[in-house]
């Protein structure tokens, strides 16, 4: 059968269907196209490149390690008490710090602090840090994860936007390369 216009049923139902198939295309295609050009159009969020503060440095002795928490500047409002991240400070002379983030390098369980060793240790693969964040046994190929510091106004202010990952590692056992 063939319509008045010379188009073919067939050709008629062709079209048609190339017609919703294009729809249905662009409907996809849209989030798609939004999620590769998202970090162009968006940027970062405010407080990525932050430098939070950890409180006054007598509330860190010289020689000891101690647990310290922050407001995550990357934050949402729905995201209550979970944007209160902890870490660890060790003020190794009075005027160099090291803060590690308090998960471990392996499937990122929270690390303690045992001062009667000075070792930090996780408890769920049995994987264990000297003092300095190198790895000193177990499942872990890598030390703690470390942030950045400075020292301002008496203050200890640490770069939390950025959380630490593989690319920072702390201290490497000398003759063992870390794998990634």
């Amino acid at each position: 059968m063939t319509l008045p216009t010379g188009l073919s049923r067939r050709g008629f139902l062709m079209k048609l269907g190339i017609f919703f198939n294009s729809i249905v295309a662009v409907i996809l295609a849209v989030p798609v196209v939004r999620y590769l050009l998202s970090p162009i159009t968006r940027g970062r969020k405010d407080g990525y490149d932050a430098w939070v503060t950890l409180g006054n440095l007598d509330q860190f002795p010289s020689g000891q390690t101690r647990l310290a928490t922050y407001r995550n500047p990357v934050v949402s409002s729905w995201d209550g008490d979970t944007a209160d991240i902890a870490c660890w400070v060790r003020n190794v002379d009075g005027q160099n710090f090291q803060v590690f983030a308090i998960n471990c390098a392996h499937l990122g369980c929270p690390v303690r602090w045992f001062p009667q060793s000075s070792l930090f240790m996780c408890p769920c693969h049995g994987g264990a840090y000297y003092q300095d964040g190198a790895r000193a046994s177990g499942p872990p190929e890598r030390g703690l994860f470390e942030y950045h510091y400075k020292i301002d106004g008496g203050k200890l202010f640490i770069q939390a936007g950025e959380m630490p990952t593989p690319g920072q590692a702390s201290n490497i056992v000398q003759g063992i390369r870390p794998c990634a």
